[in-house]
Parts: C-alpha cells; sequence; structure tokens
C-alpha cells in the first residue's frame, strides 16, 4: 500500500511541477491512476502467492486501460502511468524509485534480458527500450525513441536508435 500512496504522490508532484496544484481526489480521478491501482494489486497478490487474482489484476489492466504489464515486473515507489494506452512492459523488467512513463511505451525483452531502469526516469510517448540495457539514474528518454544499447546517468536519449543528446 506504501508504494501506491507514493506513486499517488509523485503523479500529484508531477502536476505540481507542470504549473498544476492539483488535490489528491484530481490524482486518483486522473488518466492512468486506475492502471497504477491494478498493477500495484496485481504485484501484492503476486508475493502473496495469489496467482489467480494476479492474473485477474493483469486482465482487468489490459481490459481496462489497454496496458499489458507483466506479473513479474517490478517497480520501485513512485512509479506514475500518465497515459496507459498501449503500454506494455515485460514480466522480468526491473525499476527502482520515480519512473514515469507516458502512452504507447514499450519496456521489453531480447532473447530472455530486460532493461534494469535506475531513479528518476522518463519515458516519453512511443518509446521502446528493449534488451539487456541499463537506463542510468535522471534519464530522460524522448517520445519513439529506441533504446537498444545502455543510458549512462542523467543522459537524454533521442532518436532511432537512441544516443545521448548533447546541446
Amino acid at each position: 500500500m506504501h508504494k501506491l500512496i507514493a506513486d499517488l504522490r509523485r503523479k500529484q508532484q508531477i502536476f505540481h511541477e507542470d504549473g498544476a496544484n492539483v488535490s489528491m481526489l484530481r490524482v486518483v480521478m486522473a488518466d492512468g491512476t486506475c492502471a497504477n491501482v491494478l498493477y500495484r494489486l496485481m504485484r501484492w497478490f503476486a508475493e502473496m502467492k495469489l496467482s489467480p487474482l494476479a492474473y485477474l489484476c493483469y486482465q482487468l489492466n489490459k481490459l481496462l486501460n489497454g496496458c499489458v504489464i507483466g506479473i513479474g515486473a517490478d517497480f520501485g515507489p513512485g512509479f506514475v502511468l500518465m497515459h496507459p494506452v498501449g503500454v506494455v512492459i515485460n514480466s522480468k523488467v526491473r525499476g527502482e524509485n520515480n519512473i514515469t512513463l507516458e502512452s504507447g511505451v514499450v519496456i521489453g525483452d531480447e532473447k530472455g534480458r530486460s532493461p534494469v531502469l535506475g531513479n528518476d526516469i522518463f519515458i516519453g510517448a512511443g518509446a521502446k527500450v528493449i534488451g539487456p540495457v541499463h537506463i542510468g539514474n535522471k534519464v530522460k528518454v524522448g517520445a519513439n525513441a529506441v533504446v537498444t544499447k545502455s543510458a549512462p546517468e542523467s543522459a537524454t536519449m533521442l532518436g532511432v536508435p537512441a544516443k545521448p543528446y548533447s546541446r
């Protein structure tokens, strides 16, 4: 439950950083929150060895939100799905704290090896992160970028294939 509360607080902070002071009720009613709740419930049921209930949450997320997050995918507190439609995350993906995803993001494996994400990461709409890559802390992945190689800390990854952007 504490991870879900941290997710909601992080989403409220994102709104605040964008100039919108919103109440927690507004955050709960926002797009993506249902997907976050179902993900956290799915993980809790899986940890409690209640696989049928975890699978039910998985299916509900797919049906209600157009969002597929593998039962084994594990993210720390502050995980935010801003717009869940089209999000696909492999079961082997691991992520730390404060990870924000936009719509259409795919985080998938290649030959059984999946990405590992650090802290404070933003992944833009339509971006793909594929294979055994490590995404360092404070990384931003631009919209529609395709990340197939590890991203260094504090990088902004752009393009196909994605490369660190330098000014």
